[in-house]
């Protein structure tokens, strides 16, 4: 029997099986491929950060984000899958959640991938080749099998409860400074169905990962790989010279933006439009809640002045003016205040035909957060209580992690 046949056999048996789709579905063409197998199926579907898009959002089958970024839907399902088809995927120390995301005993996985060394993994049946190929290949000898219809509503009822999640996060009329979620639901809905959106770093990726309704399989375009801080406006700039006729949405953060803001100056130079909307939290939000949870709180991640008094970082804001910034490099500035103001500044936005950056303040401490443990290391020598206990909470989560 060769290798298809065998991956065609496991997955008849499966009771819980899960697809894993990483950007080898989007690089191979294969979304078409990916859409017809799961609606044939039942199949369900989470998505890696490079495979996000590979089926539309409100697909019944897509659970939406994997691993430590992921949906509370997606995680649970991939801690009782019995086989794991990862198609274009690494399994990257996120999607797997540190080792910790596939719980179940009998998992069995099948990995459909150009590359054999990813192949491999997890000890899995590898169907090395291209994704769009081996699933056209898989289809016909797929078509009489459909997972159970208790699976089928499992699926379906995350699904929903997710959605409905989205929703609130979207309209959560926070107030002034606006949450991080509203402001992604602004943008979202204000953008066209073939319209991108870019992102690279910070707090940003993980809320875009779980919130973004992607609605076109180039909707979505985040350098993941090492959290590359300054590439968004410069990958927004390649992303529409790619192709001009869509609006590219460039999210970044107030740090990423000073590790790289003056491609402004080149978009601005060669007249090509972006809409940048640039969320200024007054720091690094994301490392700093990272620290926090690891008992450290935080230091030196805000914008602050040092105390003359303490010598800590914990004078006021600085004074730090990015929109001004924008606005010297030849940017078209808009400021809008509340929720309100955004939506219309988005609207405006699309008739400007300059680089236009939307300056948006938000509250640091509404950013959506995770549903799942990443490992991260933690000082074992220490006298303050909250870096013990995370240390603690540390070796628990270890106890977790499955190897193949």
């Amino acid at each position: 029997m060769d290798a298809l046949q065998r991956a065609v056999s496991i997955i008849k048996k499966a009771k819980k099986p899960l697809i894993i789709a990483g950007g080898g579905v989007i690089y191979s063409e294969a979304t078409q491929e990916l859409k017809q197998l799961v609606n044939q199926t039942g199949i369900p579907v989470a998505e890696t950060y490079a495979g996000k898009g590979s089926l539309n959002f409100d697909e019944p089958q897509n659970l939406g984000a994997t691993g430590v970024t992921g949906t509370p839907g997606a995680i649970a399902v991939a801690a009782q899958a019995d086989v794991v088809i990862g198609i274009g995927t690494r399994y990257s120390d996120f999607t797997t959640i540190s080792e910790a995301a596939f719980q179940n005993e009998a998992v069995q996985f099948i990995n459909i991938n150009v590359a054999e060394f990813d192949a491999f993994k997890h000890s899995a049946l590898p169907l090395v080749g291209d994704a769009k190929v081996i699933l056209q290949e898989l289809l016909p000898l797929l078509e009489n099998y459909v997972v159970s219809d208790d699976y089928k509503q499992q699926i379906l009822e995350h699904k929903q409860q997710w959605e409905a999640t989205t929703d609130a996060i979207y309209n959560l009329n926070h107030g002034v400074p606006m949450s991080q979620g509203e402001v992604i639901g602004a943008v979202n809905t204000a953008s066209d169905a073939n319209d991108m959106v870019v992102c690279a770093a910070g707090s940003l990726p993980g809320d875009l990962h779980k919130l973004w309704r992607t609605r076109n399989p180039k909707g979505f375009h985040l350098e993941y790989g090492y959290s590359c801080m300054g590439y968004e406006i410069a990958g927004g700039l390649g992303a529409k010279m790619a192709d001009p006729s869509r609006e590219v949405y460039v999210m970044v953060g107030d740090a990423s933006y000073l590790m790289m803001s003056q491609e402004i100056i080149t978009a601005v130079q060669e007249g090509i439009k972006l809409t940048i909307i640039l969320i200024n939290n007054n720091g690094y939000a994301s490392i700093g809640g990272l620290s926090e949870s690891l008992g450290t709180g935080g230091f030196g991640t805000k914008y602050a002045y040092r105390n003359e008094k303490t010598g800590q970082l914990d004078g006021g804001i600085l004074p730090v003016d990015l929109a001004a910034n924008a606005a010297s490099m030849g940017a078209t500035v808009l400021k809008p205040q509340t929720i309100s103001d955004l939506k219309q500044a988005l609207e405006e936005a699309k008739k400007i035909s300059n680089t236009t950056v939307i300056y948006v303040e938000t509250d640091r401490e509404q950013r959506i957060g995770g549903f799942a443990w990443w490992e991260v290391p933690v000082s074992q020598v220490s006298t303050i209580d909250k870096v013990s206990k995370a240390l603690e909470t540390l070796k628990k989560n270890k106890t977790t992690q499955k190897y193949y």
